[in-house]
Protein backbone atom coordinates (compact mmCIF):
# COMPACT_ATOMS: atom_id res chain seq x y z
CA UNK A 1 0.00 0.00 0.00
CA UNK A 2 1.69 3.65 -0.77
CA UNK A 3 0.49 5.13 1.85
CA UNK A 4 1.43 8.83 0.92
CA UNK A 5 -0.22 8.51 -2.03
CA UNK A 6 -3.34 7.47 -0.45
CA UNK A 7 -3.16 10.50 1.82
CA UNK A 8 -2.82 12.45 -1.10
CA UNK A 9 -6.06 11.67 -2.69
CA UNK A 10 -8.25 11.51 0.26
CA UNK A 11 -6.86 15.31 0.54
CA UNK A 12 -7.66 15.89 -3.07
CA UNK A 13 -10.98 14.52 -2.63
CA UNK A 14 -11.64 16.92 0.28
CA UNK A 15 -10.31 20.02 -1.52
CA UNK A 16 -8.20 20.76 0.70
CA UNK A 17 -4.04 21.54 -0.01
CA UNK A 18 -1.22 20.46 1.27
CA UNK A 19 -1.06 23.56 3.81
CA UNK A 20 -5.12 23.46 4.83
CA UNK A 21 -4.30 20.25 6.19
CA UNK A 22 -1.01 21.18 7.94
CA UNK A 23 -2.91 23.65 9.47
CA UNK A 24 -5.73 21.56 10.73
CA UNK A 25 -3.43 18.84 11.70
CA UNK A 26 -1.13 21.32 13.75
CA UNK A 27 1.59 20.16 11.29
CA UNK A 28 4.18 21.56 9.08
CA UNK A 29 2.99 21.60 5.33
CA UNK A 30 6.86 20.46 4.22
CA UNK A 31 6.03 17.07 6.45
CA UNK A 32 2.89 17.02 4.35
CA UNK A 33 4.99 16.87 1.06
CA UNK A 34 7.00 14.60 2.65
CA UNK A 35 4.67 12.25 3.69
CA UNK A 36 2.60 12.12 0.34
CA UNK A 37 5.74 11.64 -1.35
CA UNK A 38 6.87 8.17 1.12
CA UNK A 39 9.84 10.47 2.20
CA UNK A 40 8.91 10.41 5.87
CA UNK A 41 6.07 7.94 8.18
CA UNK A 42 4.23 9.83 10.33
CA UNK A 43 3.77 8.21 13.93
CA UNK A 44 0.51 6.42 14.56
CA UNK A 45 -1.22 9.36 16.15
CA UNK A 46 -0.24 11.91 13.70
CA UNK A 47 -1.82 9.58 11.44
CA UNK A 48 -4.81 9.19 12.89
CA UNK A 49 -5.16 12.59 13.50
CA UNK A 50 -4.61 13.31 9.59
CA UNK A 51 -7.06 10.46 8.83
CA UNK A 52 -9.70 12.59 10.84
CA UNK A 53 -9.30 15.17 9.07
CA UNK A 54 -9.83 13.73 6.19
CA UNK A 55 -12.85 12.10 7.06
CA UNK A 56 -11.47 8.35 7.65
CA UNK A 57 -10.10 6.66 10.21
CA UNK A 58 -7.19 3.79 10.47
CA UNK A 59 -9.47 0.82 9.28
CA UNK A 60 -10.93 2.10 6.93
CA UNK A 61 -7.72 3.44 5.59
CA UNK A 62 -5.57 0.05 5.42
CA UNK A 63 -9.14 -1.61 4.16
CA UNK A 64 -7.85 -2.90 0.65
CA UNK A 65 -10.88 -3.34 -0.79
CA UNK A 66 -10.73 -0.84 -3.98
CA UNK A 67 -13.60 -2.91 -5.86
CA UNK A 68 -16.43 -0.44 -4.97
CA UNK A 69 -20.39 -2.29 -6.01
CA UNK A 70 -21.58 0.11 -8.90
CA UNK A 71 -25.07 -1.79 -9.71
CA UNK A 72 -27.48 -3.80 -7.40
CA UNK A 73 -29.97 -6.38 -8.77
CA UNK A 74 -33.01 -7.86 -7.20
CA UNK A 75 -31.53 -9.99 -5.30
CA UNK A 76 -29.19 -7.92 -3.57
CA UNK A 77 -32.79 -5.99 -2.23
CA UNK A 78 -34.32 -6.09 1.03
CA UNK A 79 -37.98 -5.63 1.42
CA UNK A 80 -40.09 -5.35 4.46
CA UNK A 81 -43.76 -4.83 5.27
CA UNK A 82 -45.83 -3.48 7.88
CA UNK A 83 -49.73 -4.58 7.67
CA UNK A 84 -51.03 -2.07 9.65
CA UNK A 85 -49.70 0.76 8.47
CA UNK A 86 -49.80 -0.48 5.26
CA UNK A 87 -46.73 0.09 3.36
CA UNK A 88 -44.20 -2.16 2.24
CA UNK A 89 -40.22 -0.76 1.92
CA UNK A 90 -37.45 -1.98 -0.20
CA UNK A 91 -34.10 -1.55 0.49
CA UNK A 92 -32.31 -0.62 -3.03
CA UNK A 93 -28.73 -0.83 -1.98
CA UNK A 94 -27.54 -3.83 0.33
CA UNK A 95 -26.15 -2.20 3.85
CA UNK A 96 -27.35 1.21 2.91
CA UNK A 97 -27.63 2.36 6.01
CA UNK A 98 -23.46 2.31 6.51
CA UNK A 99 -23.27 5.48 3.53
CA UNK A 100 -24.16 8.90 3.38
CA UNK A 101 -27.67 8.04 1.68
CA UNK A 102 -30.24 5.51 2.11
CA UNK A 103 -32.38 5.21 -0.89
CA UNK A 104 -35.53 3.16 -0.78
CA UNK A 105 -39.08 2.41 -3.08
CA UNK A 106 -41.79 2.81 -0.09
CA UNK A 107 -45.68 1.10 -1.40
CA UNK A 108 -47.98 2.48 0.53
CA UNK A 109 -51.70 0.70 0.30
CA UNK A 110 -55.12 2.86 -0.14
CA UNK A 111 -55.13 4.60 3.70
CA UNK A 112 -51.52 3.54 4.24
CA UNK A 113 -48.60 5.60 5.67
CA UNK A 114 -45.06 5.28 6.38
CA UNK A 115 -44.14 5.85 10.39
CA UNK A 116 -43.77 9.32 11.66
CA UNK A 117 -40.20 10.04 12.12
CA UNK A 118 -38.93 12.49 14.63
CA UNK A 119 -36.87 15.61 13.67
CA UNK A 120 -32.77 14.38 12.57
CA UNK A 121 -29.81 16.35 10.48
CA UNK A 122 -29.61 15.89 6.77
CA UNK A 123 -32.19 16.18 3.89
CA UNK A 124 -35.31 13.98 2.49
CA UNK A 125 -35.63 13.70 -1.30
CA UNK A 126 -38.63 11.66 -2.94
CA UNK A 127 -39.95 10.96 -6.36
CA UNK A 128 -43.97 9.43 -6.81
CA UNK A 129 -43.39 6.75 -9.08
CA UNK A 130 -47.24 5.78 -9.03
CA UNK A 131 -50.45 7.37 -7.16
CA UNK A 132 -51.19 10.61 -4.88
CA UNK A 133 -48.97 10.82 -1.48
CA UNK A 134 -49.20 13.39 1.23
CA UNK A 135 -45.69 14.52 2.75
CA UNK A 136 -47.03 15.38 6.35
CA UNK A 137 -44.32 17.92 8.12
CA UNK A 138 -44.91 18.95 11.60
CA UNK A 139 -48.65 20.46 10.96
CA UNK A 140 -48.28 20.79 7.71
CA UNK A 141 -49.31 18.39 4.63
CA UNK A 142 -48.10 19.06 0.95
CA UNK A 143 -49.87 17.00 -1.88
CA UNK A 144 -47.31 15.09 -4.54
CA UNK A 145 -48.84 13.41 -7.57
CA UNK A 146 -47.19 11.05 -9.97
CA UNK A 147 -44.14 12.19 -11.51
CA UNK A 148 -43.79 15.35 -9.10
CA UNK A 149 -40.98 15.29 -6.32
CA UNK A 150 -40.39 16.55 -2.83
CA UNK A 151 -37.53 17.78 -1.11
CA UNK A 152 -37.41 18.71 2.33
CA UNK A 153 -34.68 18.91 5.56
CA UNK A 154 -36.15 16.98 8.22
CA UNK A 155 -36.32 19.18 11.36
CA UNK A 156 -39.92 18.63 12.39
CA UNK A 157 -42.02 15.12 12.66
CA UNK A 158 -42.19 13.72 9.33
CA UNK A 159 -44.02 10.66 7.29
CA UNK A 160 -45.67 10.34 4.19
CA UNK A 161 -49.43 9.10 3.83
CA UNK A 162 -51.56 7.37 0.71
CA UNK A 163 -53.86 10.16 -0.37
CA UNK A 164 -55.55 8.23 -3.01
CA UNK A 165 -57.65 4.86 -3.59
CA UNK A 166 -55.09 3.08 -5.48
CA UNK A 167 -51.56 1.84 -4.13
CA UNK A 168 -48.73 4.78 -4.05
CA UNK A 169 -44.89 4.13 -4.65
CA UNK A 170 -42.53 6.33 -3.98
CA UNK A 171 -38.86 6.39 -4.32
CA UNK A 172 -37.37 8.17 -1.39
CA UNK A 173 -33.61 9.30 -0.32
CA UNK A 174 -32.87 10.12 2.89
CA UNK A 175 -29.52 11.10 4.28
CA UNK A 176 -28.10 10.12 6.74
CA UNK A 177 -30.19 7.02 6.46
CA UNK A 178 -32.72 7.26 8.49
CA UNK A 179 -35.35 4.08 7.70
Amino acid sequence: MDIGEKIKRLRIEKQLTQEELANRCELSKGFISQLENNLTSPSIATLIDILEILGTNLREFFNEIDDERISFTKDDMFETEDEELKYSLKWLIPNSQKNKMEPIIISLDAGGQYKEEKPHEGEEFGYVLSGLIYVHIGDKKNKVRKGESFYFRPRANHYISNAGKTTAKVIWVSTPPSF
